[in-house]
């Protein structure tokens, strides 16, 4: 288990200049957001790994680019669509082998939704059966505006995958839907791979970590009491910072009270 930082937070660089960046920084755990088709290969991977193997780094996870048209391209009605993305994403899964990562991340559907939970289920099923051939955990990111944003929802999705049913946490995406981010953690605790943080007030939904009132003292609690083994990054956008040093700042005040 360890504090570390998302690629994303550098967006609109590069992730090869992201990982450097935050590399330099002496992050060492860190999740990779793919910005582009011609970053989703074994060959820019491989780029990715020498920024990696210079500073030591550890990459978790990948957060693909297609998160924006998964509403159409794997949960629409027209289902042969999906097998087909499902081929793509098998070019995503072994980009993340390749990486050492063994965590996909995915958006889901938006809201409202074109088929019925019950078919959702079943195509994420497939995914998951898919990455595992890879080594990767396909896992469900709670995220605004979309199906993932209802605890209810997340917990028909638990009962229909039982233990492939992993999950993504993010605090502000739980903040920005109207959910007690806690609340959320409480309740998925056991079943949640990786945790995306961010603080907030009531001005400001997404901030770096110690700029708001989140409680994360309460969140490491819940996540130790449930045994976590997962890693934190810390995932901001790149308004919500002035200079990439707040974001190892973050990274440091995080170290300090996870202990």
């Amino acid at each position: 288990m360890a504090i570390g930082v998302s690629s994303s937070c550098l967006y609109p660089l590069s992730p090869c200049e992201g990982l450097e960046t935050i590399g330099k920084l002496g992050v060492k755990t860190c999740e990779v957001f793919i910005n582009a088709p011609s970053e989703l290969t074994p060959d820019y991977a491989t780029k990715l790994n020498k920024i990696k193997e210079e500073y030591a780094m550890n990459i978790v996870s990948v957060h693909p680019y297609t998160s924006f048209a998964e509403t159409t391209m794997l949960f629409s009605e027209y289902k042969p669509r999906f097998f087909d993305m499902l081929e793509y994403y098998k070019t995503g899964f072994e980009t993340a082998a390749v990486l050492g990562a063994n965590i996909y991340v995915i958006h889901g559907s938006r809201l409202p939704a074109k088929i019925s939970h019950e078919e959702y289920f079943e195509r994420f099923a497939l995914m998951v059966e898919e990455g595992k051939k890879f080594g990767i955990t396909v896992s469900q990111e709670n995220v605004n505006n979309h199906l993932s944003e209802n605890p209810e929802f997340m917990k028909e999705m638990r009962a229909y995958l039982g233990n492939d049913f992993k999950m993504v946490f993010d605090v502000k995406q739980a903040n920005r839907a109207g959910f007690n981010p806690l609340d959320f953690a409480e309740e998925f605790a056991k079943d949640i791979i990786h945790i995306h943080l961010s603080d907030h007030n009531k001005d400001f939904d997404c901030l770096p970590p110690s700029k708001g009132n989140f409680d994360f003292v309460k969140l490491f609690e819940i996540m130790k009491k449930a045994d976590y083994k997962g890693n934190y990054v810390v995932e901001l956008y790149r308004h919500n910072y002035s200079e990439p040093d707040e974001l190892a700042a973050a990274m440091h005040y995080l170290e300090g009270i996870i202990k």
